[in-house]
C-alpha cells in the first residue's frame, strides 16, 4: 500500500524560512517512516471477507493455512477435501462458495468439504444457534406485549417480520417470524423475553462451546453484521443438527407459509379488530422462486444475507432413507439464487455419492471432549486472515447426473439421527413437505 507524504515547500521561496522548511521536511520524513513501520506490524483485527484492496477492487480473501481440526485433521486444511472411491460421482464444478460442507445427518460423517473451518460472517444462519439456545426455554403459548425497549439496538436495514410496539404476540408467532422472514424484530423481542440481548448472546456463546462450535463468536443474536462476529460452515452444520432434534424447531424450519398477527385497528362500528397477514419462508429451496424450483425432500433450515457475509445457507433434505446436511457460505454472487443452486448441486452430489466416498471428518456431538483441536473464537482463521500458503485447488469436475428422482418427505417417515454423543439413537419425523403445510 503506497504511502504519500503531502507537504508544501513554498516556504523555500520566502526569505528567512530555511529553518522552517528543513523542520517541516524532517517532520514529514519522520511521519512517513513511522507510518511505514506500523505497516510491518500484523493487523490486530482481521479483515472482513469483502474488504477491498487499495485500488478499490474487492480483494478475494484466502483461507488460513491452518484452521480448527475439530471433527478431524483433514477438516483443518484449506481447499476441497474429498476421498472418492471407484465409481463415485465427481464433485460439481460450479460451486464458488468460499466455504461449504456436506454431511450425513444420521451418522454425522463429513462426505466432502471446502474450507470447512474458515471463520466467516454468518448472517442470519446464526439464528439457528439463537433458536437452539432460546426456543426450549419459552413456552410457545406464552404472550408478550411489545414495548419500545424490546426493539432497541437493531441494525440499520435489518430484515423485519413486522412486529409492532404495543401489540401482543405469542412465542409461537415470534418464532414463525424468525424462521420464515428472518425477522430481527422477532429475535429482539424473544431476546427480551429471555432476559435481554446481552444475556442471550452470553448463552448463545456458551451453547456454541457445548456443541464444540469453537469457530463461532456471537456478538448479536440475529446475525446482523457486527465486528468480530464469526462462524463457519462446520459450526453452522452443528447448529442445524442440534436444532433439528427439537420438534418445534423442525416444524418452524419446514413451514413454507403462515399467518402473522398485524395491527389492531378500529372498525367503522367502533369495535377493535386484530388483522393478520401472510408471510412466506425466504428459504428458496423450500418455497421456490423465479428461476429456482423447491428442492425435493427439503426440510429447512435457514438462509441469510448481509454485506460482509454475502449469502449463506444451511439446508437439510431427505432422499429415500438418507438425510443430508449442507452448508454454503459466500458464493461469488454471479448466479441468481446462487447460494441455493450451489447447495442443491452439493445435495445432489451427496445423494449420488452414497456409499462411494470415504468420510473426511465427523460432526462431533455436544458435550464431552471433541476429536481434534480448535482455534478459540477470536484467535485467527477469520476471513481475510493471513495464510502461509495458497488455498488448495478446488476439485473441478462436471456436475454429477443420474441421481434419480427424489422421493420427498412424506408424513410419518422416521429419519434416524444417530448422535452417539447424545447417549441415545434418536429418531425424529420430518414434516410433510409435499403438501406444504399452511397455517
Amino acid at each position: 500500500m503506497p504511502i504519500f507524504s503531502h507537504y508544501s515547500d513554498r516556504a523555500a521561496a520566502r526569505p528567512g524560512t530555511g529553518r522552517v522548511r528543513r523542520t517541516r521536511r524532517a517532520t514529514a520524513l519522520a511521519s512517513t517512516a513511522f507510518t511505514l513501520s506500523l505497516l510491518t506490524v500484523p493487523a490486530a483485527l482481521p479483515a472482513h471477507a469483502d474488504e477491498g484492496e487499495p485500488n478499490g477492487k474487492n480483494a478475494e480473501p484466502r483461507p488460513p493455512a491452518q484452521m480448527s481440526t475439530v471433527g478431524g485433521t483433514q477438516l483443518g486444511r484449506p481447499g476441497t477435501q474429498v476421498k472418492l472411491k471407484p465409481g463415485a460421482p465427481k464433485l460439481p464444478a460450479k460451486v464458488t462458495a468460499r466455504s461449504w460442507i456436506v454431511t450425513d445427518a444420521e451418522s454425522g460423517k463429513v462426505l466432502a468439504s471446502h474450507n470447512a473451518h474458515w471463520r466467516l460472517p454468518p448472517a442470519s444462519t446464526l439464528k439457528m444457534l439463537f433458536a437452539d439456545t432460546v426456543l426450549p426455554k419459552l413456552p410457545r403459548d406464552r404472550t408478550h406485549k411489545v414495548i419500545p425497549a424490546d426493539l432497541a439496538g437493531m441494525g440499520e436495514g435489518s430484515s423485519l417480520v413486522g412486529v409492532k410496539e404495543g401489540e401482543s404476540y405469542t412465542v409461537h408467532d415470534l418464532w414463525l417470524g424468525v424462521f420464515l422472514r428472518s425477522g430481527n424484530d422477532a429475535v429482539h423481542v424473544l431476546s427480551a423475553m429471555n432476559g435481554g440481548v446481552a444475556k442471550t448472546v452470553k448463552e448463545m456463546n456458551e451453547r456454541a462451546r457445548v456443541l464444540h462450535a469453537n469457530d463461532t463468536k456471537v456478538v448479536s443474536p440475529d446475525g446482523y453484521d457486527r465486528k468480530g462476529q464469526m462462524s463457519s460452515a462446520y459450526d453452522l452444520s452443528l447448529f442445524a443438527r442440534s436444532g433439528m432434534q427439537n420438534k418445534d424447531f423442525r416444524e418452524y424450519a419446514a413451514t413454507a407459509t403462515a399467518k402473522f398477527p398485524g395491527e389492531t385497528k378500529k372498525k367503522k362500528n367502533g369495535k377493535k379488530q386484530r388483522e393478520s397477514f401472510q408471510i412466506q419462508n425466504t428459504n428458496r429451496l423450500l418455497t421456490g422462486d423465479v428461476g429456482i424450483d423447491p428442492y425435493p425432500g427439503i426440510a429447512g433450515v435457514k438462509n441469510g444475507s448481509t454485506t460482509h457475509a454475502g449469502n449463506t445457507f444451511t439446508g437439510v433434505a431427505q432422499r429415500g432413507d438418507r438425510v443430508l446436511l449442507v452448508t454454503v457460505m459466500h458464493p461469488d454472487g454471479q448466479e441468481a439464487h446462487g447460494v441455493y443452486k450451489e447447495a442443491a448441486r452439493l445435495l445432489d452430489w451427496g445423494f449420488a455419492a452414497d456409499g462411494k466416498v470415504t468420510p473426511v471428518g465427523q460432526l462431533v456431538g455436544p458435550g464431552g471432549a471433541a476429536s481434534g483441536g480448535g482455534t478459540p473464537a477470536g484467535k485467527g482463521g477469520e476471513a481475510g486472515g493471513p495464510s502461509g500458503a495458497h488455498a488448495a485447488a478446488r476439485h473441478e469436475s462436471e456436475p454429477s447426473g443420474g441421481a434419480g428422482v427424489a422421493l420427498g418427505i412424506t408424513a410419518g417417515v422416521l429419519v434416524a439421527l444417530g448422535l452417539l454423543a447424545y447417549g441415545v439413537h434418536r429418531r425424529w419425523p420430518l414434516p410433510d413437505l409435499a403438501r406444504r403445510r399452511r397455517r
